[in-house]
């Protein structure tokens, strides 16, 4: 009895003691000797990703906009997606940085990575990821267990989703970013898989640049069913009025210029599941709106 106690005890001590091993989005392998303890986020999403994964409370510094859930609007500032305080940074001896490739400038991360900090970079580009990237975060903070939970219950949401409205009729989509100038996002952006996944066309899929501008007549030309964007807090109005005045545009002609709450579209974090949904819910309804023979 005595010898299989030890056996167990030593079997933790080995756990405790090794090394986790994670690959990042960028392809890279990152590796911690223990779980980190203090870990500082550099874009809003990457908070939402670890609080998902049980390790909120193992975040000394975060930046602007990092406001969901609530509790991370205690977390200190270290800047925001275009300037760091590096001094800050360094201040607060983090075990682990987590960032975002088009965040903070390729400058400052080289100055913080010859600092020795580990970094996980962090860019979900499918829904698919979203969950994959709580679990390598849960598991890089020590948090597996419910990191694990949270990645399971948001793969069910999706599996559902994609059961419900994957084989439903297609749905042409432009999905504005803005307006004035116009931009949208290509098939490449998380976005598209959306869409995709409740049976929706993004118009301007073929596009190589991200989030690219263009022009009123080439959406015109496009004549998308269905106009989607997201709505901020406190706007009045979406953007998608400047459409209203095209009443041959078969999303004007239909009433399909939808705005959805930009917090769950504009994060690639867990809330864009939800907004996933509050899109395929869009798409239904123009479903229904269809003239017979259109």
């Amino acid at each position: 009895m005595k010898y299989a106690l030890l056996l167990l005890a030593l079997s933790f001590a080995w756990r405790a003691d090794a090394a986790i091993t994670v690959r990042d989005d960028a392809g890279q392998t990152i590796t911690l000797q223990k779980p980190a303890q203090r870990i500082v986020t550099l874009a809003p999403h990457a908070t939402e990703l670890l609080f998902a994964a049980g390790a909120g409370d193992r975040i000394v510094g975060t930046v602007e906009y990092s406001d969901y859930p609530a509790a991370a609007l205690k977390i200190p500032r270290v800047g925001n997606h275009q300037q760091i305080d590096l001094e800050r940074v360094v201040a607060l001896k983090p075990d682990l940085l987590v960032v975002w490739l088009h965040g903070s400038s390729e400058r400052q991360l080289d100055a913080l990575r010859h600092l020795g900090i580990p970094f996980f970079y962090s860019e979900p580009k499918r829904l698919a990821d979203i969950p994959d990237s709580v679990e390598r975060l849960g598991q890089l903070a020590g948090t597996e267990q419910q990191a694990a939970r949270e990645a399971a219950a948001e793969r069910a949401d999706l599996a559902k989703l994609a059961a419900q409205y994957g084989n439903r009729a297609p749905v042409r989509v432009f999905y504005q970013v803005w307006g004035q100038p116009i931009y949208t996002l290509n098939g490449g952006h998380i976005l598209s898989d959306a869409i995709r996944l409740c049976g929706g066309r993004n118009v301007f899929a073929g596009l190589t640049t991200t989030a690219p501008m263009v022009s009123t007549e080439a959406v015109l030309l496009a004549n998308p069913e269905v106009m989607i964007t997201g709505l901020r807090k406190g706007n009045v109005t979406s953007g998608l009025e400047i459409w209203t005045p095209y009443a041959n545009l078969l999303a004007v002609k239909n009433g399909n210029l939808f705005p959805i709450d930009a917090d769950l579209l504009n994060r690639a974090g867990p809330r864009l599941i939800q907004g996933t949904a509050a899109i395929c819910d869009k798409l239904e309804l123009a479903r229904s709106r269809r003239h017979a023979g259109q």
